[in-house]
């Protein structure tokens, strides 16, 4: 993309953001009932469409990891990891879903616990506690990582493998070269994927700015007030312009090994004083429910009962990922060049959910069983105020205020790491998709996100800007499709490229396909051995 088109994205994009938050601080009310009531039409009319989506998701990203292409790898076929394992897993979790882990994990299944999912179980009772922690670790499993996953994928494939810019727009560029009308949407789709990021980061901040005074009013008994908001959401600023002039290495890996560190800390140490054998056959139980039950969950919908949970917690949850895929799915290709797809997929769609279920596991397992051994009020705390359940929790365990200060901690760094990434991945998504954006576009969006988390929580706007920025799924859930299509048209012309290396190194023809894919698995397992030759032979077009 030239200069003058990168610098109409990020203008463009500022100008539209500034609009939204100026309709949203002039007109809170009113702002979040239209957008609340397209939302609710959207999950009534389209929720079907989310399950199947997300569904399908899940099933081709695990199709492809064990099918033919699942070696090709995020980079030229001879590169190695950028990031060691540890650190992979640990940035995963810090632009994906860190700080509302850290909140609902023992909030969501207690309130699952008093409210049951569905009508089959009575509320408060042994059923209605195995479901809570059933859907629990459904709804922030293997499906919640799905579109980020999937996004992910195809953008380092095109970035790193393709050297295209990581856009979603370059991705589609294929499609829209032949179009010359189609060729003018791509800043369209770019500048709309900038604001769907920074209208789900800044609510998603915001919100996180109120959590944590709620939390410092129940453990150190501070004022919930503008004045506190303002002082949270300046040290937060800080430290993410901080982490920001520190780079992606130094900055954000840092701070997500850091954090990684402090949840195994905290989730090991509530397992050992807490009801421990309760909890572990909670987490037993829990994953055969999510397993045993995994399908039906998946594609389950009320059309002869009429309930509303589905639309209430998976969809809306379903939709808030998929809108916020462009920017988790381009921060987790920028960590992910040198693994193949198979290695990717099961690190992303695996390793996350199951650290996810660990924690909600401990923590609501905990929760639920303390209250049934004998009613100590945390569901009541939970149902008042789920912004400080899990301070009442750990007033029930030795050391209470070292426990709430490492979680206060954790979520503060969470908040840092996700605020730090996603101006990055902004910063990026507005310079033509180039890997190290300029300090002065990260800087600007940094200070552009604070300023609209500010404006919002003083005018009280920020629910109507979170149903907004979901809003955006539907649109962007077509264009999913349009990348996937794209995928498999290029994975297969990069495997056929490989196989016609091959024809040519022969001569003359093999005896049947098998021995072609016997050799081109050969030809892989020569990569360590001599990478810079075999490249040259099987990739002769020095695809990067």
């Amino acid at each position: 993309m030239a200069n003058s088109g990168r610098q109409r994205v990020f203008t463009i994009s500022a100008l539209i953001i500034i609009a939204l938050v100026a309709i949203g601080a002039a007109f809170p009310g009113q702002f979040g009932n239209i957008a609340n009531s397209a939302l609710g039409v959207i999950g009534r009319y389209f929720g079907w469409f989310y399950l199947f989506s997300v569904f399908g998701f899940v099933l081709f990203l695990f199709a492809l990891a064990f099918s033919k292409y699942g070696k090709i790898r995020l980079g030229p076929q001879d590169s190695t990891p950028t990031y060691s394992f540890f650190s992979w897993v640990s940035m995963l979790l810090a632009a994906g879903f860190g700080v509302g882990l850290v909140f609902y994990g023992m909030a969501e299944p207690m309130t699952h616990y008093l409210h049951p999912p569905y009508d089959d179980v009575a509320p408060e009772t042994a059923a209605s506690a195995r479901y809570a922690i059933q859907y629990s670790f459904f709804n922030w499993g293997i499906h919640q990582w799905a579109a980020f996953s999937i996004v992910g994928l195809i953008i380092a494939y095109f970035q790193f493998r393709k050297g295209q810019a990581g856009l979603v727009s370059s991705v589609l560029s294929s499609v829209t070269a032949k179009r010359p009308k189609a060729r003018k949407l791509a800043p369209a789709l770019d500048i709309f994927a900038v604001v769907a990021t920074v209208m789900g980061v800044a609510t998603s901040i915001g919100l996180a700015v109120l959590q944590i005074n709620g939390g410092l009013s129940a453990v150190f008994g501070v004022e919930e007030s503008a004045l506190w908001k303002f002082i949270i959401m300046g040290a937060m600023f800080v430290c993410y312009m901080i982490s920001t002039w520190s780079g992606l290495d130094k900055g954000i890996k840092r701070l997500s090994n850091l954090n990684l560190t402090l949840c195994f800390i905290l989730m090991f140490y509530v397992l050992f004083t807490g009801p421990t054998l309760a909890i572990l056959e909670t987490i037993t139980l829990g994953i055969g429910d999510y397993l045993q039950n995994f399908v039906v969950m998946s594609l389950r919908t009320t059309p002869f009962s009429g309930e509303t949970w589905a639309n209430e917690w998976t969809i809306f949850y379903w939709a808030w990922v998929i809108a916020w895929s462009p920017f988790v799915g381009t921060f987790v290709a920028r960590v992910s060049r040198g693994r193949t797809i198979k290695e990717y997929v099961f690190g992303v769609l695996i390793v996350p959910p199951l650290l996810a279920c660990l924690w909600i596991g401990i923590f609501g397992g905990a929760a639920i069983n303390l209250e049934m051994s004998g009613d100590v009020g945390l569901a009541a705390a939970t149902d008042e105020n789920i912004t400080v359940a899990l301070f009442q929790m750990f007033e029930l365990m030795p050391f209470t205020e070292v426990l709430s200060i490492v979680a206060l901690l954790l979520i503060f760094i969470f908040l840092v790491t996700s605020a730090d990434s996603a101006t990055y991945i902004v910063a990026q998504m507005t310079d033509g998709g180039s890997i190290n954006p300029p300090l002065y576009k990260r800087v600007a969006w940094g200070v552009l996100i604070a300023a609209i988390c500010l404006t919002l929580i003083i005018a009280g706007g920020l629910k109507g800007l979170q149903s907004a920025a979901v809003l955006s799924a539907l649109p962007f859930t077509f264009i999913i499709y349009g990348m996937i299509f794209v995928l498999i048209k290029e994975l297969r012309a990069d495997r056929r490229a490989m196989l016609t290396a091959l024809y040519r190194r022969h001569g003359e023809t093999p005896v049947g396909a098998d021995a072609f894919e016997a050799e081109l698995i050969a030809e892989e397992d020569r990569y360590r051995r001599a990478p810079d030759v075999v490249n040259r032979r099987i990739n002769p077009r020095g695809n990067r």
